[in-house]
């Protein structure tokens, strides 16, 4: 037998361990799941690699590597490979299914982080405003992530893949703002905006489980 799989990514600073009891409850349905850490995507990271070191372009090298690797598998349906990412996770996804479109099935993002760039890059402006370190929410990023986004422009650069898309973001993130998920869901040609009532970045309990039954009811769905 094969079965469909999950590949989860984490948020900046988060683990896989985050996602571990959705990962758990899909793999009670028969949907395999994966979660890892990213290299340098947080202090407490079991994964390879200092945190001022990282980038979203060293992470996405990291999730098409994760990618190969599940798709060595023998049990994974390789036509039915997912990918759920959250906040930076999701930015992380939503670069790698455009160059993978044809191996990735469907895409979930959580309040993906679709600001990061515009963020950094008003911070910013010029190249040699970049510091050699910056911390960021206690957590200390090297130059090479600040330089890596410099003029880059996320919505030219996600919007091609033509997979199913389902984007789930609070109405009350003051992290990211939900219209950076609203200009996504438009430019995605199959897609679908579920905004929740009330969550932040970050969702609360009920929030959370809601999430987990759309997951896995769309990977079913799509079987």
């Amino acid at each position: 037998d094969s079965y469909p799989f999950v590949v989860f990514s984490h948020g900046f600073n988060g683990a896989g361990d985050d996602f571990r009891t959705q990962a758990e409850v899909l793999a009670a349905n028969g949907i395999g799941a994966l979660t890892f850490d990213f290299c340098g995507g947080a202090l407490a990271s079991r994964s390879d690699l200092p945190t001022y070191e990282m980038t979203v372009f060293t992470e996405k090298e990291d999730l098409l590597s994760v990618l190969d690797r599940v798709k060595g598998w023998q049990k994974v349906d390789r036509d039915n490979i997912f990918l759920f990412g959250a906040s930076m996770g999701g930015l992380v996804s939503a670069l790698a299914a455009e160059e993978r479109a044809d191996e990735i099935r469907g895409m979930f993002l959580l309040y993906p982080a679709l600001c990061v760039a515009d963020d950094w890059n008003e911070r910013f402006p010029e190249i040699e405003d970049i510091p050699q370190r910056h911390d960021v929410w206690g957590v200390p990023l090297g130059k090479c992530f600040f330089e890596a986004l410099h003029g880059f422009d996320v919505f030219a650069n996600i919007g091609s893949y033509s997979g199913d898309v389902l984007i789930m973001h609070g109405d009350r993130d003051d992290i990211v703002p939900v219209g950076y998920s609203v200009r996504a869901q438009k430019i995605y040609r199959n897609s679908q905006l579920e905004v929740f009532a009330g969550e932040g970045h970050g969702f609360s309990a009920a929030g959370t489980d809601k999430v987990t039954q759309m997951l896995m009811n769309l990977v079913i769905g799509r079987l």
